[in-house]
């Protein structure tokens, strides 16, 4: 790739993406100019990390000629393409990128890609364990795992082998760009499609069109493992030329994986391979099956052996701030699930825990998505709700409708005052659950420091 001369890096951010374009371009010689419309005081952890490099910052706003006296621009993900600053770049015809595609075009070796609106992040963590268990063998080398995960792998490229192979969490907005691009991964899997970021993509359509592009570029040779219990993703089998894998947990499916008699199979070109016992899986929810058993047909179409497959699983156990155990007081069980940002991740994570008695913190920033599928979630499986953050009043509107001996909920005023109410009013045997549905901007600067800010306070008890 031939470096430019000048590069505006818009967005810097703090987890990864502007950080990563921004180190990759210094370290190549180029004149970076840095744009972010957060402060200085806001973005220092990531300027810490820059400290080193002649960079210089627009920080607060952006400036006109940063994006028309250069030669190239890396956008932030975040940045809605039809951004003004965007469209005076495009008009100046100039060259336009993101890290992610950016590390695309550099990468020598395959690349699996995982996105959906719940579990990509769990199923990617999953995948990337199982793989790692096999990393060596003929299929290929060393395993890495970056992107939306929170870690950039653009200034690792010039050291990932052509034998390697890498393991991607994709987001909407990073295969909206991707799309433009024209660049889909080799091994494509979603998980599920919700609604979701519809205060970014405005209508559900443009959300499922983004999302869609991690399949829409694919050739000939590829592979897109696709849920077969979701009726949308189902249906891009007609949106790719790659040859298509299916999981699910309803029907076993001629070319993919599912469950038989509480063992996974995955069936790949008439061959079926029994990989690991349903039991071996260390998280709970039926929705972590689906996790599975996605990853699992990603690792068989990256030539993973099934007894290594098994071996990660049985390692797997979760990610932070995803149905993550913090401790257990006086017969209670706090549970960490700051990224459940949507109604569907949330309502998975009160289904986990089927039969138990729940007291669900919930609520946060809007993101302008439908409430009332949780808020009647809630209502069957809680019996007390916690509710906080912007979203608290749509959601009391929701439950106002529903009434039942033993069900309550109540708007707190922070996270501080839900753990206290949460601590005073919970019983043995009950599970307390941090499950947002919505997203942190609101209080948080994101959902780990929600999550973090959680544990902190559950261990203060």
């Amino acid at each position: 790739m031939e470096i430019p001369q000048r590069v505006t890096i818009m967005g810097l951010g703090l987890f990864g993406g502007g950080l990563g374009a921004a180190e990759f371009f210094a370290r190549k010689g180029a004149a970076v100019t840095v744009t972010d419309m957060k402060s200085a005081d806001q973005l220092a952890p990531s300027l810490e990390k820059l400290k080193d490099y002649p960079l210089t910052l627009h920080l607060g706003g952006h400036v006109e000629s940063d994006f028309t006296d250069t030669d190239l621009v890396v956008a932030s993900p975040g940045v809605p393409r039809e951004s003004a600053f965007i469209r005076l770049a495009r008009e100046r015809g100039v060259k336009l990128e993101t890290e992610i595609s950016l590390f695309f075009r550099l990468c020598p070796c395959p690349i699996a890609g995982i996105t959906g609106s719940i579990g990509k992040t769990t199923t990617t963590s999953m995948a990337g364990q199982m793989l790692a268990c096999d990393a060596g063998n003929r299929a290929f080398g060393t395993v890495h795992v970056g992107g939306n995960i929170g870690r950039s792998l653009l200034n690792e490229a010039e050291r990932i082998s052509p034998k390697d192979l890498v393991v991607l969490e994709l987001s909407s907005f990073q295969l909206e760009w991707l799309g433009e691009a024209g660049l889909s991964p080799h091994i494509a899997a979603v998980t599920n499609v919700h609604p979701n970021h519809l205060d970014r993509h405005g209508t559900m359509e443009n959300y499922i069109a983004a999302k869609r592009n991690i399949v829409a570029h694919q050739r000939r040779g590829d592979v897109a493992v696709l849920n077969a219990d979701d009726p949308e993703v189902r249906s891009w089998r007609e949106h790719t030329k790659a040859e298509c894998m299916l999981f699910g947990t309803t029907d076993e499916v001629e070319n993919g994986s599912f469950v038989r008699d509480g063992r996974i199979i995955v069936r790949r070109k008439g061959r079926a391979q029994e990989v690991a016992d349903v039991s071996a899986i260390r998280i709970p929810g039926r929705h972590n099956v689906q996790n599975a058993l996605a990853a699992a047909a990603v690792c068989i179409a990256a030539g993973a052996r099934p007894a290594a497959i098994a071996r990660g699983l049985a390692e797997f156990r979760g990610i932070e701030h995803r149905l993550e155990l913090v401790r257990e007081r006086g017969g209670v069980q706090f549970y960490n699930d700051s990224k459940a940002t949507t109604p569907e991740s949330a309502i998975a994570a009160l289904d986990a825990f089927d039969g138990r008695p729940v007291i669900i913190i919930a609520g946060g920033y809007d993101k302008h998505v439908p409430l009332d599928a949780f808020a009647r979630r809630i209502f069957e499986k809680a019996r007390l709700a916690l509710l906080l953050g912007a979203t608290a009043d749509a959601l009391a509107e929701q439950l106002e409708q529903y009434s039942r001996d033993g069900f309550r909920w109540l708007r707190v005023n922070s996270l501080d005052d839900a753990i206290g109410k949460a601590a005073a009013k919970a019983r043995p045997g009950d599970v307390v659950l941090l499950s947002p549905a919505c997203a942190s901007y609101d209080m948080f600067s994101n959902y780990e420091e929600r999550g973090r800010k959680f544990k902190e306070l559950c261990m203060r008890l």
